[in-house]
C-alpha cells in the first residue's frame, strides 16, 4: 500500500483528490469543516517536502455550472485551515487549469472548480480523466467519503500515474482503522449495529459474523429481532418482510459462536414526540399504542458490561432517536463505555452518518479511536467490498 511517505515531493506537483463536499449556510459560508480539516495533514506533508498541491474536489449535486456550487465559496476557509494562500481557478480542464497548474510555484496550493460541473466526472469518462491527470505529476487520493464510487477524479484517473500514485495520509488511516477492525483487531471484537432498519445492515451483518465475538443490535432494527422471536413491541417500527432473516441471522451467529446481545428494557412513548408520555417497559411487552425510542436503564447496564470486555470495538448507529433530547440518553451512555474502554486500551472505530453526528453532538470525538469521515464508503469496506477507488492506487 503506497502512502505519502514513500514519495519525496520536491518540485512535483501532487493533483490531489479531497472530500472538501462541506455544508454551507446561505452566505455560502462553511458550517462544518470537518473534512477540509481532515485533508490538512497530506497537504503540509507535501508542502514541507518542497511540493505544490492542486485540490480537486466536488461540492453537493449541481445540474452543469451553478454558481452556488462554487468551490470559490470555500477557498477562503480552506486558506485559513491551511495557513497558506490557496489559489482558485474557475474550471478543473482545459487551458484555464492547466495555465494554473503550470505556473504553479513550490509551497503554493491551487484550488479547481467543482469536479461536478462536468457530467463526465461522475460517468468515470476516461478523456476527462486523461485532462485531469495533466495538471500534476504525482496523484494521491485522500478521499475516502467517495472511494466507494467509480468517478474519473476518484478512480479512473489513477490509470494515468503508473507508479506515481498514492494514498493520502487520511486514506491510509480509514483504511488502516478499518482493517484494525476486520483484520487484525484485538479479540474480542464487538460490532455495535444500530439505526432504524435491518434491511439497511444485512450485508454487514453477515459479512462481520465471522471477525465479531459479541454483536449489539440496538435502534429501530432491534425491534424486527423482538418480534421475530415473538415479542411484543405495540407501535415500534418493524420490517415485517425481514423477520426470517432476522432469525436465520441469529442462528448464524450461534452457528459461529458470535453473542449477540440484544436490548432487555426499552422507553416507551405514547408518540413520536419529545414531549410525549413515557414508561420503562420490557422491549418484548410494549403495550398497544406505544413504542420504543431508546434503550432502557437494564440494557444500557448490559451493553456497558459487553462493552468493557472487549479489545476492538465498532460503532455503527443510535440505540434510540436520540435527536429528541429526551430519548438520547441511552446513546450517551454508550459513548459513555465506548469512551471508558478506549482510555483503558481498546480500539474503538465509529462510521456511518447516524453515529458520528451522535459523537460529534455529544463531545466524543476525541474520546474515541477513530471517527471514519466515510458514511457510504465505510458500509461499503463493512460489507466486505473492494471500493474502487482504494483498488485504483493498489492496481
Amino acid at each position: 500500500m503506497k502512502t505519502l511517505n514513500d514519495f519525496n515531493f520536491e518540485n512535483k506537483k501532487a493533483l490531489i483528490r479531497v472530500d472538501f463536499n462541506v455544508p454551507l449556510n446561505e452566505k455560502f459560508e462553511v458550517t462544518d469543516a470537518t473534512r477540509i480539516v481532515s485533508a490538512k495533514p497530506t497537504i503540509i506533508k507535501i508542502l514541507e517536502d518542497g511540493g505544490s498541491c492542486i485540490l480537486m474536489s466536488h461540492l453537493g449535486r449541481p445540474k452543469g455550472f451553478q454558481d452556488e456550487f462554487s468551490l470559490k465559496h470555500i477557498a477562503a476557509k480552506v486558506s485559513d485551515i491551511l495557513g497558506v494562500e490557496v489559489k482558485f481557478v474557475t474550471d478543473c480542464i482545459g487551458s484555464k487549469a492547466e495555465e494554473a497548474a503550470a505556473n504553479l510555484q513550490p509551497g503554493e496550493v491551487l484550488l479547481l472548480e467543482n469536479l461536478r460541473f462536468y457530467k463526465e466526472e461522475t460517468a468515470g469518462d476516461k478523456d476527462f480523466a486523461e485532462k485531469l491527470s495533466k495538471l500534476g505529476d504525482v496523484y494521491v487520493n485522500d478521499a475516502f467519503g467517495t472511494a466507494h464510487r467509480a468517478h474519473a477524479s476518484t478512480t479512473i484517473v489513477a490509470q494515468f500515474f503508473e507508479g506515481k500514485k498514492c494514498f493520502g495520509s487520511l486514506l491510509a488511516q480509514e483504511i488502516e482503522s478499518i482493517n484494525k477492525v476486520m483484520e487484525t483487531g484485538e479479540k474480542p471484537v464487538l460490532a455495535i449495529l444500530g439505526g432504524a432498519k435491518v434491511s439497511s445492515k444485512i450485508t454487514i451483518i453477515e459479512n462481520i459474523l465471522d471477525k465479531v465475538d459479541h454483536l449489539i443490535i440496538g435502534g429501530g432494527m432491534a425491534f424486527t429481532f423482538v418480534k421475530a422471536q415473538g415479542g411484543k413491541i405495540g407501535n415500534s417500527i418493524c420490517e415485517d418482510d425481514k423477520m426470517g432473516l432476522a432469525l436465520e441471522i441469529l442462528q448464524h451467529a450461534k452457528d459461529k459462536n458470535v453473542q449477540v446481545h440484544i436490548p432487555i428494557d426499552t422507553i416507551a412513548a405514547d408518540d413520536f414526540s419529545n414531549d410525549a408520555n413515557t414508561q420503562i417497559v420490557d422491549i418484548n411487552a410494549i403495550p398497544d399504542g406505544w413504542e420504543g425510542v431508546d434503550a432502557g436503564p437494564k440494557s444500557r447496564a448490559q451493553f456497558h458490561d459487553v462493552v468493557m470486555q472487549c479489545k476492538t470495538i465498532l460503532w455503527n448507529g443510535p440505540l434510540g432517536v436520540f435527536e429528541m433530547e429526551n430519548f438520547a440518553q441511552g446513546t450517551i451512555e454508550l459513548g459513555n463505555s465506548i469512551a471508558e474502554a478506549t482510555k483503558n486500551g481498546a480500539f474503538s472505530l465509529v462510521g456511518g452518518g447516524d453515529s458520528v453526528a451522535a459523537v460529534k453532538q455529544f463531545g466524543f470525538e476525541n474520546k474515541v479511536s477513530y471517527v471514519s469521515t466515510g458514511g457510504g464508503a465505510m458500509l461499503e469496506s463493512l460489507e466486505g467490498k473492494t471500493l474502487p477507488g482504494i483498488a485504483a492506487i493498489l492496481e
